[in-house]
C-alpha cells in the first residue's frame, strides 16, 4: 500500500493487511480452532475453502486484506486484492449470518462523523475509491462496494445526512449505474447531486492524478443537482 502512495495512518484507520502463503493455512486453521470455530464455520464465513484434495485452506491466500466493517466497528467480511498479475484480481467474503452486503456500506464506521459535520455524504463504487479520498483529506465518504445501492443502504446514509453527492466512473456504464443509484435516493428522500468524472477516471484514479487541493475543488465546482445532471445525459444520448 505504501507504493500506492496509502499512508501509515489510512492503513492503520482501515486496518488493511496482508495475508499469507500455504504457509500459513495450518496456523489460520488452528488459531481458529482454538477460538472455538468449527471448519463449517470457518467455509461458511469464507476464511477458509476446500480444496481437490479435501484439504482445507486460506481462501484469501497472497492479497491486500481489505477488512469491512459494520456499524459498530467490528469486522464480519473481508475483501481481498491481488498484488500481483493475476485472476481473479479481487475476492470478497460471501454473504453469511453475519455479512449481508446489502446492509452494508464500507467506510461508514470511518466516515460517519465527518458525514454528519459535511452534512454531506459522497457515494461511490469501490474500497479504494474510499481509501484514497480518505488520504486526501475526504473523509465523508462511503462505497456500495461495487453493488446496486439498496434501500437498506440508503437508511444508514439517512441516519448521518440528508444529502448525498454520487461519484462513480466516467464510463457509460458508470454513469447508468449513477442514475439507477440517484432514482434509490430520491425514493428514499434525500437530496441528491451527482459529479460527473472524465472518461476513463474513477475517484481512486483522478484524486492521484490531481492532488488533494485541485481534487477538492473539482468535487465541489462539479457537483450538480440531479435535474441538471439528467438533463446532461439525455442531451449526450447516454441515458437509455
Amino acid at each position: 500500500m505504501y507504493e500506492r502512495g496509502i499512508n501509515k495512518s489510512i492503513i492503520q484507520n482501515f486496518r488493511i493487511g496482508y495475508s499469507g502463503n500455504l504457509k500459513s493455512n495450518n496456523y489460520l486453521v488452528s488459531r481458529l480452532k482454538e477460538e472455538g470455530f468449527s471448519i463449517s464455520d470457518m467455509i461458511e464465513i469464507g476464511l477458509v475453502k476446500e480444496n481437490q484434495n479435501k484439504k482445507h485452506i486460506f481462501y484469501f491466500q497472497q492479497r491486500l486484506m481489505i477488512p469491512i466493517l459494520n456499524n459498530s466497528g467490528k469486522v464480519i467480511a473481508f475483501g481481498g486484492r491481488l498484488l500481483v498479475e493475476g485472476n481473479p484480481k479481487y475476492l470478497n467474503s460471501p454473504e453469511s449470518q453475519l455479512y449481508n452486503k446489502s446492509k452494508i456500506l464500507y467506510g461508514l464506521f470511518q466516515s460517519r462523523q465527518q458525514i454528519r459535520q459535511d452534512n454531506n455524504c459522497y457515494l461511490v463504487e469501490g474500497y479504494t475509491d474510499v481509501i484514497s479520498m480518505h488520504q486526501i483529506g475526504v473523509k465523508n465518504v462511503v462505497s456500495s462496494s461495487g453493488t446496486a445501492l439498496t434501500d437498506d443502504q440508503v437508511k444508514l446514509v439517512k441516519r448521518y445526512t440528508q444529502n448525498v453527492t454520487v461519484l462513480y466512473d466516467g464510463d457509460a456504464p458508470g454513469i447508468r449505474a449513477s442514475l439507477r443509484g440517484i432514482d434509490i435516493l430520491l425514493e428514499g428522500g434525500l437530496n441528491v447531486r451527482a459529479v460527473t468524472f472524465p472518461d476513463g477516471e474513477d475517484p481512486d484514479s483522478y484524486s492521484k492524478k490531481l492532488g488533494a487541493t485541485a481534487f477538492n475543488h473539482f468535487l465541489t465546482e462539479g457537483a450538480v443537482d440531479f435535474i441538471k445532471f439528467k438533463t446532461s445525459l439525455l442531451i449526450e444520448g447516454i441515458e437509455d
